[in-house]
């Protein structure tokens, strides 16, 4: 990622649900998915194929995080407490969902500022396009952007994982 080293993007901070300090620190070590969620949109159904790549991967040291928004046509306008009973009852949800953030825009959240000047696979950077972009972050800090519609088990997603975990025993 250009002018935001590794270490820095980790310090950078941002609110659980309940309103804690927290940033990717709290995560050292372990590979990432950052992704903007959203319950009332067409790509929510990606919350499925998310939890599976954290039961899959869970174990490994590997974590999925949730940052709701509601930036794209309205589609997360429930309170904190509407989101999380949505993820947990709809999809089963046990990966950690953060407080509601903007991406883009002046007022975007100061993670994904820094999140946006990493390029998708066609070199593109820039505004977050949709719900659903995804980020995913080894330990080493290397980005990868995936766009909105590629799936969360796409096999470029899951063999970026599989190559920054541990090897099973």
């Amino acid at each position: 990622m250009s002018d935001q080293s590794p270490q820095n993007l980790r310090e950078i901070p941002f609110s659980t649900a309940d309103g804690r300090a927290a940033s990717l620190s709290d995560f050292d070590g372990k590979l990432l998915l950052v992704v903007n969620v959203a319950s009332k949109c067409g790509l929510t159904p990606q919350y499925e194929q998310l939890e599976q790549l954290q039961r899959t991967y869970g174990d490994r040291g590997f974590t999925v995080l949730g940052f709701p928004c509601n930036q794209f046509m309205g589609q997360e306008p429930g309170t904190m407490e509407d989101i999380l009973t949505f993820c947990s009852n709809t999809y089963g949800v046990t990966f950690p969902v953060f407080e509601k953030i903007k991406v883009n825009g002046p007022h975007a959240a100061p993670l994904y500022k820094a999140l946006k000047k990493a390029k998708d696979p066609e070199g593109k950077h820039g505004p977050i396009r949709w719900n659903f972009e995804k980020f995913v972050l080894t330990p080493d800090g290397e980005v990868h952007r995936y766009r909105p519609q590629t799936r969360p088990d796409d096999p470029a997603i899951v063999q970026v994982i599989e190559a920054n975990l541990p090897p099973q025993d």
